[in-house]
C-alpha cells in the first residue's frame, strides 16, 4: 500500500507524514532517508533526526538505488524491534523524499540522465520496495508554481518530478496534499 504525502516548501509536509507513520500501530517502522550527505545539508539532516527522535523510527539512508533498502530490512531481527503485541506485524516506510532521490538520480555521477530514464527506475525500484513492505508512505514535494523560468537540466529534473508525482498519486491509495500543517485528503 501506498500513501502519498505532497506539499510545499516548510508545508510540514514531514511532520505530517512522520505523525501519520506513527499512528498506524506498525511494530517495524522505518525512515529512508534520500538526501545527500553534505555540509549544505548536514543543518537540515541534523534537524530532521532530530524531529524524528523518539518515534521508533529506524534510518536508512539510500541517496540513490532505493531499492537496496530492502536488503537491510529484511536483515533487521524484527523481533528485537517492538515489544508491544497491539503493534501491527509487517513494517512501514517512510521515503522522505521523492525531489530529493530524482535530483539524485538524475544529476547522478557528473551526469545529467534522462527524465524517462529517471522516472523508469525510480517507479520500478519504489514497485519493488512496495511489493516487499507492509506499507509505504512517501513524501513529495510541490514545486511547480514559482513561474521563473529555468534551464534545461531543471525542466527535466521538473518533468521527472511531475510524472512520477502524477503517477504515484494514480497507484496511492491514500493522497494528502498538507498545507501549513494540515493534510487534506484528497
Amino acid at each position: 500500500m501506498i500513501t502519498l504525502v505532497y506539499g510545499g516548501s516548510s508545508s510540514g509536509k514531514s511532520e505530517y507524514a512522520e505523525n501519520l507513520v506513527c499512528s498506524t500501530g506498525y511494530k517495524n517502522k522505518y525512515y529512508l532517508a534520500t538526501m545527500k550527505h553534505s555540509d549544505d545539508a548536514k543543518d537540515r539532516i541534523m534537524r530532521h533526526r532530530n524531529l524524528r527522535q523518539g518515534k521508533g523510527f529506524v534510518t536508512l539512508e539510500h541517496d540513490v538505488d532505493i531499492v537496496n533498502a530492502i536488503s537491510e530490512i529484511d536483515s533487521i531481527d524484527s523481533g528485537d524491534f517492538s515489544t508491544n503485541k497491539a503493534d501491527l506485524d509487517g513494517e512501514i516506510v517512510l521515503l522522505e523524499c521523492m525531489s530529493n532521490l530524482v535530483a539524485n538520480e538524475m544529476f547522478r555521477d557528473g551526469e545529467i540522465n534522462s527524465a524517462d530514464d529517471c522516472v523508469a527506475k525510480i517507479l520500478s525500484d519504489v514497485k519493488e520496495l512496495e511489493e516487499n513492505v507492509s506499507s509505504l508512505v512517501i513524501v513529495s514535494n510541490n514545486v511547480f508554481e514559482d513561474g521563473i523560468s529555468y534551464d534545461v537540466g531543471t525542466k527535466e529534473y521538473l518533468r521527472a518530478l511531475g510524472a512520477i508525482n502524477l503517477k504515484l498519486a494514480a497507484v496511492a491509495e491514500e493522497v494528502y496534499e498538507v498545507v501549513v500543517g494540515i493534510g487534506i485528503r484528497l
